[in-house]
């Protein structure tokens, strides 16, 4: 199952489950699309791929596979792509 991340790791936006603006990777790392595209150049800083829009999970699926609450945030922030 997906994991939701609740915030961006870069600047730790909150990132609902329902945001328009989350992006991940293949290892669910969770960017808001401002750090996405402004610093990171789509690029994962932590595995080097792709970044691409979160799905976004039905309401009624979320009331049995609720969103995470756990909240990651790189030390010391997100590092500008030079991609």
């Amino acid at each position: 199952m997906l994991v939701l991340r609740p915030n961006c790791e870069c600047c730790n936006k909150d990132l609902a489950a329902s945001a328009q603006d989350a992006l991940i990777c293949t290892f669910e790392c969770t960017f808001c699309l401002q750090c996405a595209e402004n610093t990171l150049n789509y690029v994962c800083p932590n595995c080097s791929g792709n970044l691409v829009p979160r799905p976004i999970r039905p309401a009624d699926a979320l009331k049995n596979n609720p969103a995470s609450t756990t909240r990651v945030l790189k030390q010391g922030g997100c590092v500008r792509s030079s991609l």
